[in-house]
């Protein structure tokens, strides 16, 4: 196991590859390995433990009334799944967690996770930091979905992402993956980000986006 990369993870923040490794030897845990394709977890499995993935990539993705499938989100190694959802009332996958590439998996057992935080103060708080910033993040993607219009979920993602000082941000994601964030088709999404441009509110260049006209785009939030 590579516990200079596990000491990179939200989990093990500050703490060397050295001490990830002898905290980890105070719990029992496993390592589980899927090809890319592979189903993880579906939405309503009970979540049992703490799922922290060592290589690969895993997609979150949910499927609505009509079987269309929305992509929640990529998540890379070393990140966990699920984590805001081992412990509460309601144990259970929120969405599908599908391997994007061959993936490996670091298992604890909730009991086992107990133990550990009880062992390392400085992982407890940074599982409480997980938990907080999943929140956060899924807050932020049900404002998304409960915009009506695409030109609405545009501006928002971009209003977020900039200031009355600084106006412009470089877009990290694809259209492919915006479009997937949003749950929508990429033809309609290029037709929106176009829209905008004509209609002056924006300025793509590149990937670098800039706000023209603040006013205009927080109207299309409303």
């Amino acid at each position: 196991m590579d516990f200079s990369l596990l000491s990179r993870s939200p989990l093990f923040t500050g703490l060397s590859a050295a001490e990830t490794e002898n905290v980890l030897k105070e719990v029992a845990h496993k390592i589980r390995k899927y090809q890319a394709g592979s189903l993880i977890a579906q939405s309503g499995d009970q979540v049992t433990s703490l799922l922290l993935i060592i290589s690969g990539v895993v997609k979150g993705e949910m499927v609505d009334h009509t079987g269309r499938i929305i992509k929640i989100e990529d998540i890379p190694a070393p990140n966990a799944l699920a984590s805001a959802f081992l412990f509460g009332n309601r144990n259970q996958f929120p969405v599908n967690a599908v391997a994007v590439t061959d993936t490996t998996i670091l298992v604890i057992g909730k009991n086992n996770f107990l133990k550990l935080l009880r062992v390392e103060g400085r992982v407890l708080a940074n599982f409480l930091d997980m938990v907080s910033n999943r929140s956060q993040f899924l807050t932020e993607k049900i404002k998304f979905l409960n915009f009506k219009t695409i030109r609405g979920k545009l501006a928002q993602f971009i209003l977020q992402r900039t200031t009355q000082e600084r106006f412009s941000f470089r877009l990290e994601m694809t259209q492919t993956d915006l479009a997937d964030y949003f749950g929508v088709a990429r033809p309609s999404l290029a037709r929106a980000l176009k829209e905008l441009e004509d209609e002056r509110m924006i300025e793509a260049l590149g990937k670098v986006i800039s706000v023209t006209d603040r006013k205009k785009l927080t109207e299309l939030t409303f």
